[in-house]
Protein backbone atom coordinates (compact mmCIF):
# COMPACT_ATOMS: atom_id res chain seq x y z
CA UNK A 1 0.00 0.00 0.00
CA UNK A 2 1.32 3.45 -0.91
CA UNK A 3 2.05 5.88 1.89
CA UNK A 4 1.97 9.58 1.01
CA UNK A 5 2.11 13.06 2.48
CA UNK A 6 1.49 16.52 1.06
CA UNK A 7 3.81 19.46 1.42
CA UNK A 8 4.81 22.78 -0.11
CA UNK A 9 8.31 23.58 -1.30
CA UNK A 10 9.89 25.87 1.29
CA UNK A 11 12.39 28.63 0.63
CA UNK A 12 14.90 26.79 2.86
CA UNK A 13 14.71 23.77 0.51
CA UNK A 14 15.50 25.69 -2.68
CA UNK A 15 18.70 26.68 -4.42
CA UNK A 16 19.75 29.73 -6.41
CA UNK A 17 17.20 28.90 -9.14
CA UNK A 18 14.29 28.84 -6.64
CA UNK A 19 13.83 25.12 -7.29
CA UNK A 20 14.04 22.20 -4.86
CA UNK A 21 17.65 21.10 -4.46
CA UNK A 22 18.87 17.53 -5.07
CA UNK A 23 19.54 16.93 -1.34
CA UNK A 24 16.11 18.44 -0.66
CA UNK A 25 14.49 15.87 -2.95
CA UNK A 26 16.34 13.06 -1.18
CA UNK A 27 15.17 14.43 2.18
CA UNK A 28 11.55 14.33 1.01
CA UNK A 29 11.94 10.69 0.01
CA UNK A 30 13.73 9.73 3.24
CA UNK A 31 11.18 11.57 5.36
CA UNK A 32 8.34 9.80 3.59
CA UNK A 33 9.67 6.30 4.32
CA UNK A 34 10.45 7.32 7.91
CA UNK A 35 6.90 8.64 8.38
CA UNK A 36 5.46 5.38 7.06
CA UNK A 37 7.55 3.25 9.42
CA UNK A 38 6.68 5.47 12.39
CA UNK A 39 2.95 5.34 11.60
CA UNK A 40 3.08 1.54 11.26
CA UNK A 41 4.74 1.14 14.66
CA UNK A 42 8.05 -0.15 13.27
CA UNK A 43 9.97 3.12 13.47
CA UNK A 44 13.18 4.28 15.10
CA UNK A 45 12.20 3.66 18.72
CA UNK A 46 11.06 0.08 18.13
CA UNK A 47 14.11 -0.73 16.02
CA UNK A 48 16.39 0.91 18.57
CA UNK A 49 15.07 -1.33 21.36
CA UNK A 50 15.97 -4.35 19.23
CA UNK A 51 19.31 -2.90 18.15
CA UNK A 52 18.20 -2.92 14.55
CA UNK A 53 18.36 -0.32 11.78
CA UNK A 54 17.62 0.04 8.08
CA UNK A 55 20.69 1.20 6.13
CA UNK A 56 20.38 2.48 2.58
CA UNK A 57 22.58 0.49 0.21
CA UNK A 58 21.80 2.22 -3.08
CA UNK A 59 19.51 4.64 -4.94
CA UNK A 60 18.44 5.28 -8.49
CA UNK A 61 16.61 8.61 -8.74
CA UNK A 62 15.07 9.79 -12.02
CA UNK A 63 14.13 13.46 -12.30
CA UNK A 64 11.48 14.77 -14.70
CA UNK A 65 11.23 18.28 -13.27
CA UNK A 66 12.25 19.92 -10.02
CA UNK A 67 9.34 21.68 -8.23
CA UNK A 68 9.61 25.41 -7.60
CA UNK A 69 9.35 27.55 -4.49
CA UNK A 70 5.83 27.42 -3.06
CA UNK A 71 4.66 24.57 -5.27
CA UNK A 72 2.48 21.94 -3.61
CA UNK A 73 3.72 18.37 -3.99
CA UNK A 74 2.71 14.85 -2.97
CA UNK A 75 5.48 12.46 -1.95
CA UNK A 76 4.74 8.75 -1.74
CA UNK A 77 6.55 5.50 -1.06
CA UNK A 78 5.96 1.76 -0.86
CA UNK A 79 8.11 -1.36 -0.48
CA UNK A 80 8.04 -3.76 -3.42
CA UNK A 81 10.18 -6.65 -2.22
CA UNK A 82 11.87 -8.28 0.76
CA UNK A 83 14.41 -11.11 0.71
CA UNK A 84 16.65 -12.20 3.58
CA UNK A 85 18.12 -9.00 4.97
CA UNK A 86 17.32 -6.88 1.86
CA UNK A 87 14.35 -4.62 1.30
CA UNK A 88 13.45 -2.73 -1.88
CA UNK A 89 11.42 0.46 -1.89
CA UNK A 90 10.07 2.88 -4.50
CA UNK A 91 9.48 6.60 -4.11
CA UNK A 92 7.64 9.16 -6.20
CA UNK A 93 7.00 12.90 -6.03
CA UNK A 94 4.06 14.32 -7.97
CA UNK A 95 2.61 17.77 -8.60
CA UNK A 96 -0.98 18.80 -7.84
CA UNK A 97 -2.12 17.45 -11.21
CA UNK A 98 -0.70 13.98 -10.51
CA UNK A 99 2.23 14.39 -12.90
CA UNK A 100 5.47 12.71 -11.82
CA UNK A 101 8.24 15.10 -10.85
CA UNK A 102 10.76 12.50 -9.69
CA UNK A 103 10.82 8.79 -8.90
CA UNK A 104 13.28 6.42 -7.29
CA UNK A 105 14.16 2.81 -6.62
CA UNK A 106 16.21 1.93 -3.55
CA UNK A 107 17.78 -1.06 -1.81
CA UNK A 108 18.03 -1.26 1.99
CA UNK A 109 19.86 -3.58 4.41
CA UNK A 110 18.39 -4.67 7.76
CA UNK A 111 21.27 -4.38 10.22
CA UNK A 112 22.07 -5.76 13.67
CA UNK A 113 23.60 -2.62 15.16
CA UNK A 114 25.39 -4.50 17.95
CA UNK A 115 27.24 -6.88 15.63
CA UNK A 116 27.44 -4.50 12.67
CA UNK A 117 26.26 -7.29 10.37
CA UNK A 118 23.10 -7.68 8.27
CA UNK A 119 20.41 -9.92 9.75
CA UNK A 120 17.13 -11.47 8.64
CA UNK A 121 14.21 -9.05 8.75
CA UNK A 122 11.94 -9.65 11.76
CA UNK A 123 8.60 -11.25 10.89
CA UNK A 124 6.50 -8.53 12.55
CA UNK A 125 8.42 -5.87 10.62
CA UNK A 126 7.70 -7.70 7.37
CA UNK A 127 4.04 -8.07 8.32
CA UNK A 128 3.68 -4.33 8.94
CA UNK A 129 4.27 -3.44 5.28
CA UNK A 130 2.06 -4.17 2.30
CA UNK A 131 4.02 -4.69 -0.92
CA UNK A 132 3.25 -2.72 -4.07
CA UNK A 133 4.29 -3.03 -7.69
CA UNK A 134 7.80 -2.03 -8.75
CA UNK A 135 8.04 1.24 -10.67
CA UNK A 136 9.27 0.84 -14.27
CA UNK A 137 12.20 3.26 -14.10
CA UNK A 138 14.72 1.13 -15.98
CA UNK A 139 17.57 -1.10 -14.81
CA UNK A 140 18.59 -0.68 -11.18
CA UNK A 141 21.96 -2.01 -10.08
CA UNK A 142 23.32 -1.80 -6.54
CA UNK A 143 26.87 -1.41 -7.88
CA UNK A 144 28.43 1.62 -9.58
CA UNK A 145 31.75 1.16 -11.40
CA UNK A 146 34.50 3.53 -10.28
CA UNK A 147 36.18 5.28 -13.25
CA UNK A 148 39.92 4.75 -13.38
CA UNK A 149 40.60 8.25 -14.71
CA UNK A 150 39.52 10.34 -11.73
CA UNK A 151 40.99 13.54 -10.32
CA UNK A 152 41.66 13.81 -6.60
CA UNK A 153 40.21 16.91 -4.90
CA UNK A 154 40.95 18.55 -1.56
CA UNK A 155 39.99 16.43 1.44
CA UNK A 156 37.72 17.55 4.27
CA UNK A 157 36.49 16.26 7.65
CA UNK A 158 33.12 14.80 8.59
CA UNK A 159 31.40 17.28 10.93
CA UNK A 160 28.52 16.83 13.39
CA UNK A 161 26.15 18.51 10.94
CA UNK A 162 26.69 15.60 8.52
CA UNK A 163 25.43 12.95 10.97
CA UNK A 164 22.02 11.35 11.53
CA UNK A 165 20.45 9.26 14.32
CA UNK A 166 22.71 6.31 13.47
CA UNK A 167 25.75 8.57 14.16
CA UNK A 168 26.80 8.06 10.52
CA UNK A 169 26.93 10.53 7.66
CA UNK A 170 23.33 10.87 6.43
CA UNK A 171 22.52 9.47 2.97
CA UNK A 172 21.56 12.86 1.61
CA UNK A 173 24.76 14.48 2.86
CA UNK A 174 26.84 12.37 0.47
CA UNK A 175 24.83 13.78 -2.44
CA UNK A 176 25.31 17.30 -1.09
CA UNK A 177 29.07 16.70 -0.86
CA UNK A 178 29.28 15.23 -4.36
CA UNK A 179 27.13 17.95 -5.94
CA UNK A 180 29.90 20.48 -5.25
CA UNK A 181 31.96 18.93 -8.07
CA UNK A 182 29.33 19.17 -10.82
CA UNK A 183 30.21 21.42 -13.78
CA UNK A 184 28.39 24.77 -13.72
CA UNK A 185 25.91 23.97 -16.54
CA UNK A 186 25.37 20.27 -15.79
CA UNK A 187 21.65 19.39 -15.90
CA UNK A 188 21.00 16.41 -13.63
CA UNK A 189 18.32 14.00 -14.85
CA UNK A 190 19.39 10.89 -12.95
CA UNK A 191 21.31 10.16 -9.76
CA UNK A 192 22.66 6.76 -8.77
CA UNK A 193 24.33 6.26 -5.40
CA UNK A 194 26.11 3.24 -3.95
CA UNK A 195 26.83 3.33 -0.22
CA UNK A 196 29.74 1.05 0.60
CA UNK A 197 30.55 1.86 4.23
CA UNK A 198 29.54 4.42 6.83
CA UNK A 199 31.60 7.53 7.47
CA UNK A 200 31.54 8.83 11.06
CA UNK A 201 32.54 11.96 12.91
CA UNK A 202 36.04 13.28 12.06
CA UNK A 203 36.62 10.78 9.26
CA UNK A 204 38.56 12.27 6.36
CA UNK A 205 36.67 12.45 3.05
CA UNK A 206 38.83 12.39 -0.10
CA UNK A 207 36.81 13.08 -3.27
CA UNK A 208 37.81 11.58 -6.62
CA UNK A 209 35.97 13.11 -9.57
CA UNK A 210 35.54 11.93 -13.16
CA UNK A 211 33.65 14.33 -15.45
CA UNK A 212 32.43 13.14 -18.86
CA UNK A 213 30.10 14.69 -21.44
CA UNK A 214 26.87 13.36 -19.91
CA UNK A 215 28.09 11.86 -16.65
CA UNK A 216 29.91 12.98 -13.53
CA UNK A 217 31.03 10.34 -11.04
CA UNK A 218 32.21 11.34 -7.58
CA UNK A 219 33.84 8.76 -5.31
CA UNK A 220 33.83 9.96 -1.70
CA UNK A 221 36.67 7.98 -0.17
CA UNK A 222 38.47 7.68 3.13
CA UNK A 223 42.15 8.39 3.70
CA UNK A 224 42.74 4.79 2.57
CA UNK A 225 41.16 5.72 -0.82
CA UNK A 226 38.39 3.15 -0.31
CA UNK A 227 34.93 4.63 -1.05
CA UNK A 228 32.35 5.47 1.56
CA UNK A 229 29.93 6.28 -1.24
CA UNK A 230 29.92 6.62 -5.01
CA UNK A 231 27.60 9.18 -6.58
CA UNK A 232 26.89 9.16 -10.29
CA UNK A 233 25.09 12.12 -11.88
CA UNK A 234 23.86 11.85 -15.46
Amino acid sequence: MKYQYRSRIRYSETGEDKKLTLPGLVNYFQDCSTFQSEDLGVGLDMLGKRHRAWLLASWKIVIERMPQLGEEVVTETWPYGFKGFFGNRNFRMQDNEGRTLASAASAWIYLNVESGHPCRIDEDVLAAYELGEELPIGPFSRKIPVPQESMEKDSFLVMRSHLDTNHHVNNGQYILMAEEYLPEDFQVKQICVEYRRAAVLHDVIVPFVCTETQRCTVSLCGSDEKPFAIVEFS
